[in-house]
């Protein structure tokens, strides 16, 4: 009888042990493709990729008036945002927010922030350095960057996937907040998509900090 006993009491505890293991798993987080998304998201020539999507080369002019291409991203993690400095009203929002993003990883380098304008008339280097400072950006960790509006808007519609191809058609009235997104994106070491998180909630941007370090860990 006491056998019976012994032995019941480390089954229960094996089990125990066992689930207590289970629920501290985390998930991992996805891998988004284009096939994942809302299709008007994508552009139509990416709509039925399932697998294998990676952030294409890009080239154009930080703060500092320094080139920023892919290669200064590629095997760290950043998130991605788009914005205007004129904007009114998410725009503030989402750099408060990043700016809380910034601080959870200041001074580690395998940690970026790319934030794109979608209105580079108005976003010279001169107007985004200015926006820089007055959101505390790191020079060497938080990246705001113009260019070419054409491929501003072509990395927006086929690598990060935050704008419709029917709004790229409305390029000339960036004063309207139909044309740009609250949504941060997080890219990992291999840049694949990990996921998509709306930068105007508090909630959202705190599970986003957590997942930047769990990236950041994969060795």
């Amino acid at each position: 009888m006491k056998r019976i006993l012994i032995f019941g009491i480390i089954i229960i505890t094996a089990i125990l042990i066992a689930y207590s293991m289970t629920i501290n798993v985390k998930e991992p987080l996805p891998i988004i493709n284009p096939i994942d998304l809302n299709k008007e998201l994508v552009d139509s020539s990416l709509l039925r990729k399932g697998f294998g999507h990676t952030i294409g080369s890009f080239s154009f002019k930080n703060q500092d008036g320094i080139t920023i291409t892919d290669k200064e991203v590629n095997g760290k993690v950043f998130v991605v945002e788009y914005f205007f400095t004129t904007c009114g009203t998410i725009c503030p929002k989402m750099n408060v927010q990043m700016q809380r993003v910034q601080k959870a990883y200041e001074g580690i380098d395998q940690f970026k922030i790319l934030s794109f304008t979608v209105n580079p008339e108005v976003d010279t280097v001169e107007q985004i350095k200015r926006y820089a400072i007055s959101h505390g950006a790191k020079s060497n960790q938080w990246f705001f960057l113009t260019g070419s509006k054409e491929k501003l808007y072509d990395a927006a519609r086929k690598s990060f996937f935050v704008l419709k191809p029917s709004e790229a058609q409305n390029l000339g009235d960036a004063g309207s907040d139909f044309i740009h997104t609250n949504n941060f994106v997080l890219i990992d070491k291999k840049m694949r998509i990990r996921g998509y998180y709306d930068g105007t909630s508090i909630h959202e941007v705190d599970k986003l900090i957590k997942d930047i370090e769990t990236l950041i860990n994969i060795k």
